[in-house]
């Protein structure tokens, strides 16, 4: 049976001289760097938060350089190889030194009035995707930003820029929303006459090798002048990586900001008008979507410290009956994909836990209405769930789960994206 060749790992400090292999997670509010060993045993992990009082992309900058200091010397001097993983969609639009022409535009941030190509994959075709915004930067940016304007590149293509110095390059899961065809291993059909082509990188696949880093990165950090650097990947993908995950039919559930749904599949499936799609990942697939619902939600009506604590009082076979649709804002791209799709989150009870429980329990069927849809249109049948980020450790939650996928689920060995990129680095 087809597998993926991407395994999880333990803690594991390892021997004094073994090689070294490092990931780099950017995410929306700051950055996580883990170290592994050829077992994949952890060896160590440091993180950072962005700087408030710092722009972007210069904070991704200093947070890059922040990581690699606080790492273990000894570690450094080990280090074979480093990948890094970014928000998907996130986007900057460069001059010829790689420096950003604009403010880089986020990973949820949707432009308007864009006509985007027909013939683009489904993905690229969302106002949020990083075709959208070039070809919005393309049609409203002065002339004299225009005009500097060189290479696209999405957040782990900068952050690994910075690393190996050549501009120009991505790989498939972040150019997937770009316009790149995942099967066909090439830029869609239709784009070539549209401007902003001369914009795009080469496109590699995830966990290539690169170059080695630049040797004044390399002198400056105590890195070896050999360490390469790898194609990276997208964030949700890295986790995936991370999780276990590995026959087809195994799926993970990342509760984030948003609801991620990732299941392995022997062939691609795809769905424009549900929001679904897929990821190359060696012989197999990754057939998903992102809800907009998710821990933002939870976080917008209650503190952590009451999710811990209600969430702990929460009796699953007793359903509130409350038909929630949990979004903070209209607009939804999966499983439904429609960006004036309305939240259901009334009426709100006096009772607190009831309020949580109801929200809970309508996360729980949009993730199963998105592997259903997932089933429906031809992937592996669901198997099994590891579930990541955090709400993976809510008990409750879990429950409410099973109860609504009607199979088990568990927790992912590892939740960390940025061990999903070591793996990519060690690969």
């Amino acid at each position: 049976m087809s597998q993926c060749d991407w395994g999880s790992g333990s803690r594991d400090s390892g021997p004094q001289g073994e090689r070294v292999y490092l990931g780099i997670d950017f995410g929306t509010s700051g950055a996580r760097a883990i170290a592994i060993n050829q077992s994949r045993g952890i060896v160590a992990q440091v993180q950072q938060v962005y700087a408030s009082a710092v722009t972007l992309p210069e904070s991704w900058r200093k947070t890059l350089w922040s990581l690699l200091a606080d790492l273990p010397v000894q570690v450094r001097q080990r280090c074979q190889a480093i990948a890094v993983d970014g928000t998907s969609g996130t986007v900057l639009l460069c001059d010829r030194t790689g420096e950003a022409v604009v403010a880089p535009l986020l990973y949820h941030q949707a432009v308007t009035a864009v006509d985007l190509p027909s013939a683009v994959p489904g993905p690229a075709r969302s106002m949020t995707s990083s075709l959208a915004k070039a070809l919005w930067w393309q049609q409203n940016l002065d002339p004299a930003s225009l005009e500097r304007a060189h290479t696209l590149m999405h957040q782990a293509d900068w952050v690994a820029w910075l690393l190996h110095g050549q501009l120009g390059l991505s790989d498939y899961h972040n150019a997937l929303k770009l316009g790149y065809d995942v099967q066909a291993l090439q830029y869609a059909d239709g784009l070539g006459a549209w401007p902003v082509v001369d914009w795009f990188p080469a496109v590699m696949t995830p966990g290539q090798a690169v170059k080695s880093l630049r040797p004044e990165i390399a002198a400056q950090f105590g890195l070896p002048a050999t360490c390469q650097v790898k194609a990276g990947t997208t964030d949700s993908i890295a986790a995936f990586l991370a999780s276990g995950a590995r026959l087809p039919g195994e799926a993970v559930t990342s509760l984030g900001s948003t609801l991620v749904l990732k299941l392995l599949s022997t062939h691609p499936v795809e769905d424009v008008n549900a929001g679904i799609y897929s990821h190359r990942l060696g012989d197999l697939w990754l057939a998903g979507g992102a809800s907009n619902t998710g821990g933002a939600v939870l976080r917008h009506y209650f503190s952590d410290v009451e999710l811990v604590s209600l969430s702990a009082q929460i009796d699953p076979a007793q359903s509130t009956g409350l038909e929630y649709y949990p979004l903070l804002r209209p607009g939804e791209r999966f499983p439904v994909n429609d960006p004036a799709y309305l939240p259901r989150l009334t009426p709100i009870p006096e009772n607190r836990l009831l309020f949580l429980q109801g929200l809970l329990e309508g996360m729980a069927r949009i993730e199963a209405l998105g592997y259903q849809k997932l089933m429906a249109l031809g992937s592996t049948p669901l198997d099994y769930v590891y579930t990541a980020g955090g709400g993976a450790a809510n008990v409750a939650w879990a429950d409410l789960r099973r109860r609504a996928l009607g199979i088990d689920v568990g927790i992912s060995p590892n939740a960390d994206a940025a061990f999903g990129a070591a793996l990519l680095a060690l690969e």
